[in-house]
């Protein structure tokens, strides 16, 4: 488990499972990181023990006809951090870390064709990509974000102005520009966190300890 991460106490209430004619039940994987969803398998009475067992995901083949463990040849396991049923007992919802693509063509999701445009929902895990991208290039200054990277006091005193200019836009100015100004504030928080290797995973980790 990632230093910030709380493994599970064993991904307690998953044994009374409504499992098909097959002996199958539908397992929806979904990053705890992020929130995004990444594949969907399926996993029999045997997968799941094992993923509970050993707290990495562990499905049932239907091609192959055998029990199969995530990332056993490539290395991409998927670490589990929960185990959710759904209301009927029928389908399973597992909340977990990737070490990698979840997908065998190596993309990053199993959900790579269709309508891409990023939600809501998604923009902060997609930001926080493009600023990983940025800062592995290591190109000190061709963009904004690496020149921020590469100047933590500069991005320091962005936060701080940029913090500045929301609560005065809140004050005086229109919801579109509290709208504009909140969003500058969260680049530039993502930023200033990713200079530290830290994300805003940490921060909304710390809040949910907060609430313990």
């Amino acid at each position: 488990w990632g230093s910030n991460s709380r493994a599970p106490e064993r991904l307690r209430g998953m044994e009374d499972i409504r499992f098909d004619e097959r002996g199958l039940a539908p397992c929806v994987m979904q990053d705890a990181r992020t929130g995004e969803v990444l594949t969907l398998a399926y996993v029999n009475e045997e997968a799941l023990a094992l993923t509970r067992e050993t707290g990495e995901m562990h499905f049932w083949s239907r091609s192959r006809g055998e029990i199969w463990h995530k990332g056993a040849t490539s290395g991409n396991v998927m670490r589990v951090r929960a185990l959710r049923a759904d209301c009927d007992r029928d389908a399973v919802l597992a909340l977990v870390e990737p070490a990698g693509p979840a997908c065998h063509t190596g993309e990053r999701t199993c959900f790579h064709a269709g309508d891409l445009d990023p939600q809501p929902g998604e923009a902060l895990a997609e930001l926080e990509r493009t600023i990983a991208a940025r800062k592995a290039a290591g190109d000190g200054g061709s963009s904004y974000t690496a020149r921020l990277l590469a100047d933590p006091p500069f991005v320091g005193e962005k936060v701080e102005e940029e913090a500045e200019e929301v609560v005065r836009a809140a004050r005086e100015e229109s919801d579109q520009r509290v709208r504009e100004e909140a969003a500058d504030v969260l680049y530039h928080l993502a930023v200033l966190l990713a200079a530290r290797d830290l994300s805003l995973v940490d921060a909304f980790e710390e809040l949910n300890e907060r609430r313990r």
